[in-house]
């Protein structure tokens, strides 16, 4: 009888250790969805990005061309001038291929990182996406911490967050659409907070967003966006991803501990 008993608990620990085992690949299996999910859009925003600084580089030699072909005098300071503006947009350039190569670096060592400058390295890949439908995005900075843990997953919930909030804008047509990240503490733990004027969640009950699978009225959508990102704070940051309505939008906040 004794033997039974633990025979029975040795099977038992087998099957749990089967089941984590399993639970595991699968959250694998999903992060890698997300990341391939979310390369068409990458696309689209680098699309964007460069089509602007391609442009003025086009536009930046044609008076010097023009000047050329018709047999005018070039001034020096006019060419230097034009190498100094080129030198600045290829420098742009340069930085957002540098920002998307960190997006998607499978880098997986925690450390120390400026939220605010991963901020600024995520708003320099949807920036032109938002400007392309006149999104306002507002920065309010109350506090500049550090966070310790993995930068490059903390930058794809914030890009899946903004860029949420900017579907919902575009498709319901908001006037004068905005969306406003805030950052401050509150007692021990670092806030993060996305809001938008889109006209709020419309699901109850509201945790449901946060389901593998879940799209709501997103056509292309692979409904694991919002499921990833709360695996990603919660999981891989030890912290909580939270989203409630707040005034005319959806409010969504990120806590992670200081230490």
């Amino acid at each position: 009888m004794r033997q039974t008993k633990i025979d029975d608990f040795l099977e038992l620990e087998r099957r749990i250790r089967e089941e984590v085992e399993k639970s595991r690949e699968k959250d694998k299996i999903l992060f890698q969805q997300a990341k391939l999910a979310s390369l068409g859009e990458m696309l689209g925003n680098i699309s964007h990005q460069w089509r602007q600084p391609l442009m003025e580089i086009n536009s930046i030699f044609l008076p010097i061309e023009g000047k050329i072909i018709l047999g005018k005098k070039v001034d020096n300071n006019e060419i230097i001038q034009a190498i100094e503006k080129l030198n600045s947009i290829t420098k742009f350039m340069s930085d957002t291929i540098d920002d998307f190569r960190d997006f998607f670096s499978n880098n997986k060592e925690k450390n120390r990182f400026n939220i605010l400058e991963q901020i600024n390295s995520v708003v320099n890949i949807v920036s032109a996406g938002l400007k392309a439908h006149s999104i306002r995005l507002d920065i309010i900075l109350k506090k500049n911490p550090e966070l310790f843990g993995y930068k490059n997953e903390f930058s794809q919930v914030l890009i899946n967050l903004i860029n949420n909030a900017k579907d919902e804008l575009i498709s319901r047509k908001i006037k004068d659409p905005y969306i406003k990240i805030t950052i401050f503490e509150e007692k021990n733990n670092i806030v993060v907070t996305i809001e938008d004027n889109a006209g709020g969640i419309k699901v109850s009950p509201i945790e449901t967003i946060f389901e593998p699978f879940f799209t709501y009225q997103k056509h292309n959508g692979s409904g694991i966006g919002l499921f990833m990102s709360k695996l990603i704070i919660e999981k891989n940051m030890e912290g909580k991803l939270k989203a409630s309505n707040k005034d005319d939008g959806a409010f969504f906040e990120i806590i992670i501990p200081k230490n």
